[in-house]
């Protein structure tokens, strides 16, 4: 007999609306804090761009693309921006000199680090209610969940493109 909480491939389980609840709540309450420290300069794509490079290291625009789920195109001008704004440069790989690596310059780390202190506040909010074992299982589910919510932009790259694509413009 099988457990009826149990998705399986042919028929997905709907989630329980406190998961939903507790997602959605999570999502406003750290899109609000990311809104306070972020100035306005800088929108939500082209911080993603900062912090995936600050956390991958550099990246091909093709493979931040992919990373981040949103089109060649959007990357573009998410770059073109940061480097006007001397926060990233590229530079040419090996001989193919149409290749470009990019990466964080020094402005962009110390912009990133400026931020970084609501991320430091953020994580000591969380430590301060979940005992050290909570907190262990807290990273291991929020890493599960956020694997999972990342494999959805890979599966499914053209519903994403064209919403993001509007946010960078």
């Amino acid at each position: 007999m099988t457990d009826p909480q149990v998705a399986t491939p042919a028929q997905p389980v709907d989630p329980p609306p406190a998961l939903q609840d507790a997602l959605s709540f999570l999502q406003c309450v750290l899109v609000a804090r990311r809104t306070r420290t972020n100035p306005d300069v800088i929108n939500w794509q082209q911080y993603d761009v900062l912090e995936t490079l600050r956390i991958r290291g550099a990246m091909v625009p093709s493979l931040l693309s992919e990373s981040l789920g949103i089109s060649r195109q959007t990357t573009s001008k998410a770059l073109r921006v940061l480097k006007d704004l001397e926060l990233v440069e590229q530079a040419s790989l090996g001989e193919d000199k149409r290749e470009q690596t990019t990466s964080l310059t020094s402005k962009g780390h110390a912009f990133l680090a400026r931020t970084a202190r609501s991320h430091r506040e953020n994580v000591q909010a969380a430590a301060s209610v979940l005992s050290p074992g909570e907190q262990a299982l807290f990273a291991e589910m929020c890493q599960k969940v956020a694997d999972s919510i990342n494999d959805l932009l890979r599966e499914r790259p053209e519903e994403h493109g064209s919403r993001a694509a509007q946010d960078v413009q």
